[in-house]
């Protein structure tokens, strides 16, 4: 072989061997900079694991749910009206709310009126807070009151007076005159229509004003007839005092 080939066979082999070795060098600097973590990091799972508690530590922690501010209780003054009489107290328990509603929407005076003598006892004679009612002493009592109609003094009187207009059971409104059969005659006791199937009225000795339930079965088969205020006819008659 002569010295110039081998000259070039030499050369060629260098340079095999510095490409080879930049391909190594190459290699070794990727490997090592996806595997080399920075200085002082941690490896292994224990590392890993510190990695991802500190991961989710940097995270924003989400803002806490603030409770919705709880509505401040309202009530009109029907609602403060009945309850400080008691009479809420008594319809909630029944499950009859809507007994509450109909007073309010009809703001009836008769009834309004009716009900500032919850717990006023029973007299017989009576027709006054001092002396005490009794039933058709009560509603004499809260038609002259709130309306200025002057009614006959007894119940069965009542019923027939012509300033009140005979109405059925299924037109009753709130402040309507009901009457009962309570003492084997018509007309014996009479109370005022509160709603929802409710009256007011002074029961008998031993009790007080209150509210019951035309429904029940004692007032219900002792039902003999419903009355409505009529003003007008009333204020021709002159027996209207106001």
């Amino acid at each position: 072989m002569s010295l110039v080939s081998r000259r070039l066979l030499t050369r060629l082999a260098l340079a095999c061997l510095l490409a080879a070795g930049g391909t190594a060098h190459a290699q070794g600097t990727a490997q090592a900079a996806t595997v080399t973590p920075p200085p002082g990091t941690m490896t292994g799972a224990y590392g890993q694991s510190l990695q991802q508690q500190a991961t989710a530590a940097d995270k924003p922690a989400p803002a806490a749910q603030q409770p919705a501010p709880a509505k401040a209780p309202t009530q009109d003054a029907v609602t403060r009206f009945l309850s400080e009489r008691g009479l809420l107290n008594s319809v909630e328990q029944a499950g009859s709310s809507r007994l509450l509603a109909s007073v309010r929407d009809t703001a009836s005076d008769l009834v309004l009126s009716a009900m500032n003598f919850l717990g006023v006892r029973y007299t017989r004679g009576g027709n006054s807070v001092e002396n005490g009612f009794d039933c058709s002493g009560f509603t004499r009592h809260i038609f002259e009151m709130s309306v200025g109609l002057v009614l006959p003094r007894r119940a069965d009187e009542q019923a027939k007076d012509s300033s009140l207009l005979s109405i059925r059971q299924d037109e009753l409104k709130p402040g309507d005159l009901v009457f009962f059969n309570t003492m084997k005659r018509t007309f014996s006791h009479v109370g005022i229509y509160v709603g929802e199937g409710k009256f007011i009225h002074a029961p008998r000795t031993g009790s007080a004003v209150r509210v019951e339930d035309m429904r029940d079965s004692y007032w219900a088969k002792r039902f003999t007839g419903a009355r409505r205020a009529d003003l007008k006819a009333a204020a021709e008659s002159g027996t209207v005092t106001r």
